[in-house]
């Protein structure tokens, strides 16, 4: 389903952006976080109607997919990224990172997607992707990795800009237990290269105190939050896994992270991550969903209109 927005929702994600001005100056923080919608769960569309509705029901930015399959493919980032972005800016969004395909500095179109950030003023990019072998002891690989993490640095030194690494639960997956993503980048440069802090991964793979732990340890290098929540429970196959749901309906202790990220005085983009299966495939980043349209769109309101009576009871907005 692809339906367009209604006039209603143009007109108010356009009276949102004549009421707050062309954003141009995205090198610096505000000294406050950035509310993000995350493109992924709006790939069914094109920028101009994302951007109009979320300005409409109160994003403050947008964590674009430049990536394969993205809102913008890497191949042509030089030529789509610039008119995305000036989209967004005209909706009144802040473009406040993209999410990329980059692993290291030999990954595809790496060099030029910084390149096309530097000449738009956008400071943070979402990076990722390491992975452990089998073959190899965890200690000799983190020394691997280190070169590749020391090379990426250099490069966002280049273009003014900075990596942050998402982290992400599950086995083999390098950054999961947290320590190992600190040893990376602990004798870096945080404004070169950084943490993408997933709280619900964290949670997953720490739900009593691992993920305050965690939180600890990787709060000096966390420029961007990622917020989603989750439960324990069983799929078709009797196994326990991490099941998606909607912000406050799972384990996640918000209260508690949210009082951190307030004492860290965090500025960074908070970007709402919706992937659970009410989102009809929308939460999968697919072109199509199986739900009727006002019902997505209703959805998607619920849960930034749940996300800030969250930071407001926190006291961060």
């Amino acid at each position: 389903m692809k339906p367009e927005l209604t006039r209603r929702d143009v007109f108010a994600g356009l009276a949102v952006a004549a009421g707050t001005g062309n954003l141009r100056a995205d090198t610096k923080d505000s000294g406050r976080f950035t509310i993000c919608a995350f493109s992924k769960h709006f790939q069914w569309t094109d920028v101009k109607e994302m951007s109009e509705f979320c300005a409409s029901i109160g994003y403050e930015g947008i964590d674009l997919t430049v990536r394969s399959g993205g809102h913008v493919e890497p191949a042509r980032v030089a030529d789509d990224l610039p008119k995305a972005v000036e989209t967004i800016r005209k909706c009144g969004l802040k473009p406040a990172m993209i999410t990329t395909d980059i692993v290291d500095v030999r990954s595809a179109h790496a060099e030029a997607v910084l390149k096309t950030m530097q000449s738009l003023g956008i400071r943070r990019y979402r990076w990722g992707g390491f992975r452990y072998r089998n073959d190899a002891g965890i200690p000799e690989q983190l020394a691997e990795l280190q070169p590749k993490v020391r090379d990426l640095a250099a490069l966002n030194r280049q273009y003014g800009v900075c990596a942050m690494y998402h982290t992400h639960s599950g086995v083999g997956l390098v950054g999961a237990s947290m320590w190992d993503l600190y040893l990376l980048l602990k004798d870096n440069d945080t404004e070169s290269v950084s943490a993408n802090f997933d709280i619900g991964h964290a949670t997953a793979e720490g739900g009593l105190g691992g993920w305050v732990h965690s939180a600890r340890l990787l709060t000096p290098y966390m420029k961007g939050v990622a917020l989603k929540d989750f439960k324990w429970e069983r799929n078709s196959r009797g196994a326990w896994v991490a099941g998606w749901c909607a912000l406050g309906q799972g384990m996640v202790d918000f209260k508690k992270f949210f009082a951190m990220l307030k004492a860290a005085k965090f500025a960074g983009p908070l970007q709402l991550h919706m992937e659970y299966d009410e989102l009809a495939g929308a939460d999968a980043g697919k072109k199509t969903f199986t739900i009727p349209k006002p019902q997505l769109l209703a959805i998607y309101k619920r849960d930034i209109d749940t996300l800030k009576r969250m930071l407001a009871e926190g006291g961060l907005i």
